[in-house]
């Protein structure tokens, strides 16, 4: 079913255009007027306009720059009863579909229609194509924590069910509710983010929910808030937890009905709203604390979604920093680069304090500042500013996983030292793979010049 607005001053047209059309399953409204359709554009959508030439207060075809200066997708179809080459040609080079004459043929007219809106939903269909692959562009990995999210958000995108992502900062959270925005029916309508530890805590509800002139100081004109821009459309709160206590009570009331009030306001403003929330936060040690509603922890957690930290997704860093190194090489105009196998193999053994943010950082990073073709070992160490393995397994590991840990680099670096530094030779002395041990010496830092 589609909407579709007829625009002509004959009622007797406007009646017969709304039976046919009616029949073929549309919602069909009518005006008599260029101003009438003017304000409705405004405040409905519309698939399809017909409109007619010669209205009484403009010039039908000014209505088609009118669609256009809003960026509407709105198909147009012409129709005049003093039809004229030069008119038609006119209508179509501004971007009419297609110009009807009167007295009008209704096979004509239902097959012009049918042809405008399959256009249309070809072009949007097209539209959200390119974004979804945009977006799986860059929801690389083959690890099965990824594969398992991916599965759960094309479920979540299929509903209007609520989301509630968890996990440390910089592991995407942001991308995972743009992908559930993209595959969803809401797709084509306002994604709106918020990001609520970066607002002062007397200001928040104001961005949430608007406020009215003179509702607080600084308060000099009516500001619409979050919830209300994203009317239709999907809302991301970011960081939820760090949201005052005094916002949830009114966040709650709006998932539970749909409606607010301005700060400073009477009148009741309902939306339609998707809300997905993510936080960096134990939201189960803020309920704890007092800090956040555990009634509103229920009302988001409808699916929950944890994203994993790097660490727990080795598998998938060669393909990340792949993706990030030609992405940036392409950016800044730089042939393409690549990563040896030891330099891949330190990147695992990192610890990515930092998740999938500090992993494109230095992407970029080596794209600019490493002048070869291949990025080595020492380049990553070089740029990859917070190594440094002896501080990393003395933060992470055990008392008893240290020693070990230190006891076996100390034992490489006297056998390869025994063997002159032969690595065939030591790891066949040691009982390992050749590149098991090359991964070793990446793994403990070991610097093949100093032994």
């Amino acid at each position: 079913m589609s909407r579709i607005i007829i625009v002509d001053d004959e009622i007797n047209i406007i009646k017969t255009l709304t039976s046919i059309l009616e029949d073929e399953g549309h919602t069909v409204v009518s005006v008599l007027s260029g101003k009438e359709f003017r304000d409705l554009l405004k405040i409905e959508e519309f698939d399809l306009a017909l409109i007619d030439v010669w209205l009484k207060d403009c010039d039908g075809l000014e209505l088609i720059s009118e669609i256009k200066k809003r960026n509407s997708e709105i198909s147009v179809i012409m129709i005049s009863g003093h039809a004229s080459i030069d008119i038609a040609v006119k209508s179509t080079r501004m971007g009419a579909f297609d110009f009807l004459e009167k007295p009008l043929s209704m096979e004509r007219v239902i097959t012009s229609v049918n042809n405008a809106l399959e256009q249309l939903r070809l072009k949007r269909e097209n539209i959200k194509l390119k974004q979804i692959s945009k977006i799986e562009d860059e929801m690389i990995g083959i690890s099965d924590k990824i594969i398992e999210i991916k599965a759960i958000l094309e479920t979540a995108a299929r509903t209007d069910a609520r989301v509630l992502l968890t996990g440390k900062s910089g592991t995407g959270k942001e991308l995972m509710a743009k992908a559930i925005y993209q595959r969803s029916k809401r797709s084509g309508k306002p994604f709106i983010k918020i990001n609520c530890a970066a607002i002062p805590e007397e200001l928040i509800e104001s961005e949430l929910f608007g406020h009215e002139k003179g509702s607080f100081t600084g308060a000099v004109s009516r500001r619409i808030g979050k919830f209300e821009a994203a009317n239709n459309g999907t809302l991301f709160l970011d960081e939820i937890c760090n949201m005052s206590l005094s916002a949830q009570a009114k966040v709650l009331r709006v998932l539970q009905e749909q409606e607010f009030e301005r700060v400073g306001g009477n009148d009741t403003i309902k939306v339609d709203v998707r809300v997905i929330a993510a936080t960096n936060i134990d939201i189960k040690a803020a309920i704890e604390e007092g800090k956040f509603r555990e009634d509103l922890y229920y009302r988001l957690n409808v699916i929950p979604v944890y994203v994993p930290p790097l660490a727990e997704r080795y598998e998938d860093i060669e393909l990340l920093m792949n993706y990030f190194l030609n992405k940036f090489c392409d950016e800044h105009g730089i042939g393409r680069k690549s990563i040896s196998s030891e330099g891949i193999e330190l990147l695992k053994s990192y610890s990515w304090p930092g998740n999938i943010r500090e992993l494109k950082n230095l992407a970029e990073r080596l794209v600019v500042m490493v002048f070869q073709e291949s990025i080595s070992v020492s380049d990553i160490k070089k740029y990859l500013e917070s190594y440094d393995y002896d501080d990393f397994i003395a933060q992470n590991l055990s008392p008893l996983k240290k020693a070990k840990e230190l006891f076996e680099k100390n034992y490489i670096i006297a056998a390869l030292k025994e063997n002159s530094k032969n690595v065939s030779t030591t790891a066949k002395q040691l009982g390992i793979e050749r590149t098991n041990l090359h991964r070793k010496i990446s793994n403990y830092n070991i610097d093949m010049d100093k032994i």
